[in-house]
């Protein structure tokens, strides 16, 4: 029977919570969190056996403590918990940056209980009352040893995030940092620089902000992100984005040099080599080898015609796994994007739909 703790119990931590009551019901829970409301609320649902008002001794029974809390506050518990937890206790965290809390558990003596974990999943709402037992289903679930980590930890671990429903991905943390910092972190600065450019370029009548459509709302929606969660990340995460963004600030100079100069083939290239590239991602998988079954399906906007499609599909035993609404204009029509479990389940909804006068489209 497992013994699992938790620092801080928000949206991630309650997500955990409920999928390991789930997949093991006997686990025992203990939690602390400067909010009791959570606590009891969770208490309340069966999520966790023990409310704590302190770190103290009722830790020293876990065999993993999630530490669920802003960066900023992660020295001062990591240095709380060190006195009470076991020898062979496991604390990890859910931070989007691991260097860190790497240096914090390096100087604090913790390597030999420390594993860092970045869970990549979240949604725009916040809080336990927001989580839920599917939160890290089949997402990327980053995991950072440190120097001191066994083997034996590690694979431990592993088997404990797949439990959770994601992807574990074991990697080192610097090259997290810089990975997450090109893919998330500069997207978001540039997202909301955009979106500021486009603010204080407009004129009186908004007239950029009236036609503003698909393309441009796709490529800024992360704008609408957590200014706070945004502002503590960058600053944890300095070094690597102001790296990456330093080359990007250099390509844009390049591009406007070329702009300025009328060279026209710079431009064709610039666009010619960013398409081969794009298009290099696998739409049918989650990446690593990890293969999705989808198909698209376009769908006339009338009353009851999702319904309808889901209906013919489970009158024909074919499960759906996820089922989304495509929300860009690559497709003329309304397009349902539709996820399956195996290769079968997928051919035979395809050859379903077909026969039923649906359009679709191979993935």
């Amino acid at each position: 029977m497992s013994n699992i703790g938790f620092i801080g119990f928000g949206l991630i931590g309650g997500s955990i919570a409920r999928i390991l009551k789930i997949k093991e019901p006997d686990c025992i829970i203990t939690a602390y969190s400067r909010s009791a409301q959570p606590l009891l609320e969770a208490k309340k649902d069966g999520n966790i056996d023990i409310i704590c008002t302190s770190i103290d001794s009722s830790f020293n029974c876990c065999d993993y403590i999630f530490l669920c809390t802003p960066v900023q506050y992660s020295s001062d518990y990591l240095e709380k918990l060190k006195p009470v937890i076991n020898e062979s206790c496991i604390i990890t965290d859910v931070g989007s940056v691991k260097e860190y809390i790497h240096k914090t558990v390096t100087q604090l003596d913790l390597e030999k209980n420390f594993i860092g974990g970045h869970p990549m999943a979240g949604s725009e709402k916040t809080g336990y009352s927001n989580s839920s037992p599917y939160l890290l289903e089949n997402a990327f679930y980053a995991i950072t040893p440190t120097a001191k980590t066994t083997d034996e930890q590690l694979k431990k671990y592993v088997d404990l995030v797949s439990k959770l429903g994601a992807i574990p991905v074991v990697v080192d943390y610097k090259q997290h940092d810089y990975s997450v910092a090109g893919i998330s972190h500069l997207p978001h600065i540039i997202a909301g620089s955009l979106v500021n450019l486009i603010k204080d370029s407009d004129n009186s009548d908004s007239l950029m902000k009236r036609l503003a459509a698909g393309g441009f709302k796709d490529i800024t929606r992360i704008a609408s992100s957590s200014p706070e969660m945004w502002e503590q990340i960058c600053m944890t995460n300095s070094s690597a984005i102001a790296s990456l963004l330093n080359d990007y600030i250099l390509s844009l100079t390049n591009i406007k040099r070329n702009l300025e100069n009328h060279n026209a083939n710079y431009i064709f290239n610039l666009f010619e080599k960013s398409s081969e590239y794009r298009n290099s991602f696998d739409d049918n998988s989650y990446g690593l080898d990890k293969a999705v079954y989808r198909v698209n399906c376009d769908i006339i906007d009338t009353e009851g015609s999702i319904a309808k499609l889901a209906n013919l599909l489970a009158d024909n035993h074919i499960s759906m796994k996820n089922i989304s609404i495509v929300n860009n204009r690559e497709f003329e029509h309304g397009t349902l994007r539709i996820e399956f479990y195996d290769l079968i389940a997928s051919n035979k909804a395809k050859t379903m739909l077909n026969e039923n006068g649906y359009t679709v489209h191979e993935n």
